[in-house]
């Protein structure tokens, strides 16, 4: 497995991608899932800077809003609604001083509700015993040049469940938490279970949710993932999220779908 970061560090606020974070549709943009890892980083780090409350990241919201060059980026981070058990943090990531992803947290308060809990989805087979598969072979760019991808079974179009890792730190000489490494994998949800040939199709998704009913762990993200594609060139991506316990959430990301000859976003 590859070793090495996804980022590295400039200043407090700001970051220069490595050639790892190289995208699918274009390697000389990011892919978006270590960035939005990086964004969930930024937040833990402004999180960090004041009294634990005990509060529990459980969604978050990103809006891409363009082209994400393979630059330095920043993100600035801000409390939109403070709470003792409510709170909403707000996160922007700005290349060449143009906002290019707009992301907003929900915290929630944490108890004890182990004795009510209940109602996910089964747990998925663990990746020990599964074979690795070439995801480089259906799509170019350092990002998914870096993962271990291993399928339950083979990819279909529009259906698959696999376990993606990564032998790569999130950003050089700053520890991550296990959410913004759980994170920065499951944007990969969409190329996944490809319904039609990136080379003849483009389906770049314009958004990721993740609703999240329990922390995550472990270097292993798990995605179960369904594709649909509608007939007025929209389509959406659905991700039962899972870690080796088990489920831990949903995903979803809306794509715009055209011919691949009409160009990029």
């Amino acid at each position: 497995m590859n070793t090495g970061t996804y980022y590295e560090p400039i200043d407090a606020h700001r970051y220069k991608p490595t050639a790892h974070a190289g995208g699918a549709w274009d390697p000389d943009e990011q892919h978006f899932s270590p960035l939005g890892g990086l964004i969930v980083h930024a937040i833990d780090r402004h999180l960090a800077a004041r009294p634990d409350n005990g509060l529990f990241l459980s969604r978050i919201s990103f809006d891409i809003l363009g082209r994400l060059a393979l630059d330095e980026c920043e993100i600035r981070v801000e409390t939109i609604r403070p709470g003792r058990t409510i709170e909403l943090i707000e996160a922007v990531a700005l290349i060449a001083d143009r906002p290019v992803v707009r992301a907003r947290a929900w915290l929630l308060g944490s108890c004890d509700t182990a004795a009510v809990a209940g109602g996910g989805a089964d747990a998925i087979t663990p990746p020990d015993d599964l074979t690795p598969w070439p995801m480089a072979s259906v799509w170019p760019g350092g990002y998914i040049a870096s993962l271990d991808v291993r399928p339950l079974a083979p990819p279909q179009p529009g259906r698959a469940t696999v376990w993606v890792s990564t032998g790569l730190d999130l950003v050089a000489g700053q520890p991550s938490s296990a959410l913004a490494s759980y994170v920065a994998l499951v944007d990969t949800a969409n190329g996944i279970a490809v319904r039609q040939p990136p080379t003849a199709w483009m389906f770049p998704n314009v958004d990721l949710t993740i609703h999240l009913h329990r922390r995550p762990g472990g270097r292993w993200t798990g995605l179960d993932t369904t594709v649909t594609f509608g007939p007025t060139g929209q389509g959406v991506t659905s991700t039962v999220l899972h870690d080796l316990d088990g489920p831990v959430g949903h995903a979803q990301q809306i794509l715009t779908i055209r011919p691949s000859e009409v160009g990029s976003r």
